[in-house]
């Protein structure tokens, strides 16, 4: 894995880490504006930076993705045979 696909990784997985807590915290702040803006601008950052990944490196979850033949969802090492 090189340093962009690893550093596209982490800011996903922060985005979407922000994303669950400006949930929670519009579960009991439904009339929030700014914080409903928020969670918006942050739920299409991280899907255009979910699709730039994708588009790059392949799919995210296995779930979201079709294959040819042979089986395409693996086709780096796995996780624990990478340097």
């Amino acid at each position: 894995m090189d340093a962009t696909q690893q550093q596209m990784l982490h800011e996903l997985m922060a985005l979407d880490f922000s994303i669950i807590d400006m949930q929670l915290y519009l579960d009991t702040h439904p009339n929030d504006q700014r914080a409903i803006m928020y969670f918006n601008s942050l739920v299409q950052r991280a899907s255009v930076l979910r699709q730039t990944y994708q588009q790059k490196y392949g799919p995210l979850m296995v779930n979201t993705t079709t294959s040819s033949c042979p089986w395409q969802w693996i086709k780096d090492p796995w996780p624990w045979e990478r340097q």
